[in-house]
């Protein structure tokens, strides 16, 4: 592969993960100021904006790198074959930094300190099995709408599935390692505690195993589903 060739998915996976960050943090703190204490109208704000970011980024970044934003998505691709293990590796440590980044930026932006440790302990066992739903939930429309054709409507049906998972799940749906680790610099409404990140990442690795079983049962092969 050519270096100018990675080093482009590798900053677009990088920007995307930061600008995905910095949708749910920013927008998660801005729920707080525009709604205080109403818990569900900031939930709401918190996943609508997060919905309609996902898409804009899927379909401005999915030209360059596939826009995958989120380890397990790395991984499943590289599982599945359509992406080379080590281009996916690559990809996981851009989209730790990314989110990251974002964290701090969203924090910086709201006249925050850069980085405040979130005291929003999640660890729990409802918890736990939400996210492994929700991971797998949404590896399944990603790589059943590809196998089967309809890669178009992925953008559209990623940011659908997430704003509907912010309220199906107790854990909110992150279903995303990179996020998880983002959101722990944030002491906001969006954020999470250090020490509950090490559930959500094994919930979501979990997540992944199940997606992979159910991808390959219902979609075994790279083709259109016959009519």
């Amino acid at each position: 592969m050519k270096h100018d060739h990675i080093a482009r998915r590798l900053s677009a996976e990088f920007l995307g993960s930061g600008l995905l960050a910095a949708i749910v943090i920013g927008s998660g703190i801005a729920a707080q100021h525009l709604s205080p204490g109403n818990i569900g109208l900031e939930l709401l704000e918190n996943a609508g904006a997060t919905a309609a970011g996902l898409y804009a980024l899927i379909v401005t970044l999915g030209p360059v790198s596939g826009a995958h934003l989120n380890p397990v998505v790395s991984i499943m691709d590289a599982v599945t074959k359509n992406m080379p293990w080590r281009t996916a590796i690559s990809y996981i440590p851009a989209q730790v930094a990314g989110c990251t980044a974002g964290a701090i930026l969203a924090n910086i932006m709201y006249s925050k300190p850069a980085v405040t440790l979130s005291t929003h302990h999640r660890a729990s066992a409802p918890h736990f099995l939400s996210e492994v739903i929700a991971t797998a939930g949404l590896l399944i429309i990603i790589f059943g709408l590809s196998r089967s054709g309809n890669d178009r409507r992925t953008p559209a049906a990623v940011g659908s599935y997430i704003g509907a998972a912010y309220f199906f799940t107790s854990s909110t749906s992150f279903a995303n390692p990179a996020i998880a680790v983002g959101r722990m610099f944030s002491n906001s409404f969006a954020g999470i505690a250090p020490s509950s990140v090490p559930s959500f990442v094994g919930a979501e690795v979990v997540g992944l195993i199940v997606a992979l079983g159910l991808v390959f049962f219902l979609y075994p092969a790279n083709r259109k589903v016959p009519a």
